[in-house]
């Protein structure tokens, strides 16, 4: 299919066949899961994986590459939602879950915030994404890459930086390097929040002024003697503290 490339919709259509190849081994598709991929583009992951899938989810977005596919797929293969993915309530698929995709890198934050409302359905989420996320994703404490998204994630997911994938690999090339990330949803979380909003909350305020103390980011929740019962530095950063820590915290509070 010919097809320009449209920016509102953030589209890069990988186009690098050893590389292709690389991420569908990476994923491990089985005939009978059941999977869904966002933003299946032009193909790229979408043909390698019905080619072993029973049937195959896809969310997407723009019209014209859907009437391509409607035309191109075998209908008993593939089921095309057409829907923003931010919208798209992926629990309607089932009960457990296996999540795809080469994510528009506008939006990539948002659709992951999305999907960790729907953890409890989801096997495994294996994404592109632009290199700069997925090394905030899964980042360790007190590293410059270290943030907020780096621990609302990590309170869910087991997380594994798989590949580095160059801009030569896409068409059009972004002006970033990308990388393939795996997500694995705990089964059983390692530190449990009595109050998740409220550890949310916590964790939002402490890097909201990244330079500053939690002394004075969590100044409404905590006084000195709650840093002292809480065994924490109240002189640290927000980045200096683990997953382990800010939940501590929010316990604490609830």
């Amino acid at each position: 299919m010919r097809h320009v490339p449209k920016k509102r919709f953030g589209q890069n259509f990988l186009n690098d066949q050893a590389i292709i190849n690389s991420l569908v081994h990476a994923i491990a598709p089985k005939a009978d899961d059941a999977m869904v991929e966002i933003g299946p583009g032009l193909g790229a992951l979408t043909q390698p994986l019905i080619q072993t899938l029973s049937h195959l989810h896809v969310v997407e977005i723009d019209r014209d590459i859907i009437e391509w596919m409607q035309k191109f797929y075998p209908k008993d293969k593939i089921s095309i939602h057409n829907i923003d993915a931010l919208k798209f309530d992926f629990s309607s698929i089932g009960e457990k879950i296996r999540v795809v995709g080469n994510l528009p890198y506008n939006i990539s934050t948002p659709i992951l915030f999305h999907l960790l409302d729907k953890v409890d359905n989801i096997i495994d989420m294996h994404f592109m994404l632009q290199k700069e996320v997925v090394e905030r994703m899964v980042a360790s404490p007190s590293s410059p890459e270290y943030g907020r998204l780096s621990v609302m994630l990590q309170y869910r997911l087991q997380m594994e930086y798989l590949m580095t994938v160059p801009p030569d690999a896409f068409d059009p090339p972004p002006k970033v390097e990308s990388a393939f990330v795996r997500c694995i949803p705990y089964s059983s979380l390692p530190f449990p929040a009595k109050d998740e909003p409220l550890f949310s909350k916590i964790v939002t305020s402490a890097f909201g002024q990244r330079r500053k103390t939690l002394r004075n980011t969590l100044r409404n929740y905590l006084n000195d003697e709650d840093f002292v019962k809480l065994g924490i530095d109240s002189q640290l950063r927000a980045e200096n503290l683990g997953v382990e820590q800010f939940v501590a915290i929010a316990n604490s509070l609830a």
